[in-house]
């Protein structure tokens, strides 16, 4: 009897375990299930969104033709009824007034057939034009490698650089020659299309130079292969660029990290910034800024400042400031800071090159001209604000 009541004990608490076990596995699938119906509606309605903008463009055109081969029979009718007796023959006006009736149904079949294929010749004028772009150069160069620690020392010598975006377009850079010293924090001032952006694009190869060169520590950028070009460098856009996917793969789409690596990288701050701690995990020996504090409020973009001059005390920053502030407002006192040109046939070539205080000093600069006319307009604009 104490067998049996044992026994029965055992099997009531395993059943208990199992009704319980089973309940939270339900619960958990409903949770999954509801979770993943609204993910898959979602993709549902993703895909049929140009399924059915295609169909109301079909009807709004069916209808439209409907309409014209309406006004075109009783056109034909009209002119059948008025014509005399004996111009045309009555069984030929019964033939045409007969397969009139079918107009709008042939009208609509040539008119929709005629669309199709020219949407489908768009798909073959997309490969035409997707083959004649030319290739970019090799991701890597098995027989010219850098060293696993390149760049070391973070120094950036451009010479005698011209650039063009095409063959028929006119030079955007026009014979550069300067040096990034390692460790130093370059801006780079100028006014809109004076070739600031295009310096960086050229810098990562998006654009390739027509004549000169740049070196980073004494390697010809243009000798090695895109993957060793870029994996070395880092970047933080003006606007950040998120991918689809975790937070993991935003901060290392390449995979070369572990999870502590990426995790030891983020405080409260950086959380905020995923662009930020993307390059803070690579911690390049060259950094690039494109005025990546010009959508983000104050208190960001002394955190941004702040982390910067923590964690790349040592490497060398070029900086496009396309908001004079960038540069007249810094509180970092170990910046030496390059100007560009500020007229536009002059576009392409470096003005002036000194520290901000030095050319803030000199009237005549184009520097000191830039802050001048910023300040003439903050305090214009001020002024309209309180009237």
């Amino acid at each position: 009897m104490h067998e049996n009541w044992h026994d029965w004990l055992e099997y009531a608490k395993h059943q208990s375990f199992s009704i319980f076990l089973k309940q939270y596995l339900d619960q958990q699938l409903l949770e999954a299930l509801i979770r993943n119906t609204d993910t898959c509606l979602k993709l549902i309605d993703n895909y049929s969104r140009p399924k059915f903008h295609v169909a109301g463009a079909l009807d709004w055109l069916g209808l439209r033709l409907d309409m014209l081969s309406s006004f075109i029979f009783a056109f034909l009718l009209v002119f059948l009824v008025s014509m005399p007796e004996g111009i045309i023959d009555p069984s030929t006006a019964g033939l045409a007034v007969a397969y009139g009736l079918n107009l709008n149904i042939l009208q609509a079949w040539a008119i929709e057939k005629l669309c199709r294929l020219e949407i489908q010749f768009i798909s073959v004028e997309r490969i035409f034009q997707y083959s004649s772009i030319p290739s970019e150069p090799p991701l890597v160069i098995d027989s010219n490698r850098p060293d696993h620690f390149w760049p070391s020392q973070g120094k950036v010598d451009i010479h005698h650089l011209k650039v063009r975006y095409a063959l028929h377009m006119p030079l955007v850079l026009r014979g550069i020659t300067c040096t990034f010293h390692g460790g130093t924090k370059t801006g780079i001032v100028g006014r809109t299309r004076s070739g600031k952006s295009t310096l960086i694009q050229t810098l990562f190869r998006i654009v390739e130079p027509t004549s000169g060169e740049i070196l980073i520590d004494g390697i010809n950028v243009s000798s090695i292969g895109l993957h060793d070009l870029r994996s070395r460098l880092s970047i933080i856009p003006q606007d950040p660029i998120m991918f689809n996917g975790t937070v993991r793969s935003n901060m290392d789409p390449l995979e070369d990290y572990t999870d502590d690596q990426i995790w030891e990288n983020w405080s409260m701050g950086q959380r905020q910034l995923i662009c930020l701690g993307r390059v803070l995990l690579k911690k390049s020996k060259i950094l690039v800024l494109d005025e990546a504090t010009a959508s983000v409020d104050t208190a960001t973009d002394n955190m941004i400042q702040k982390t910067l001059r923590q964690h790349f005390s040592h490497s060398t920053v070029i900086a496009i400031a396309h908001r004079i502030t960038f540069v007249h407002g810094s509180t970092t006192t170990d910046l030496s800071w390059a100007c560009a040109t500020q007229e536009k046939q002059d576009s392409g070539v470096i003005e002036e090159y000194d520290s901000p205080t030095t050319l803030l000093e000199d009237k005549s600069s184009s520097f000191s001209q830039l802050v001048e006319e910023y300040s003439m307009r903050s305090d214009s604009s001020h002024i309209t604000s309180h009237s």
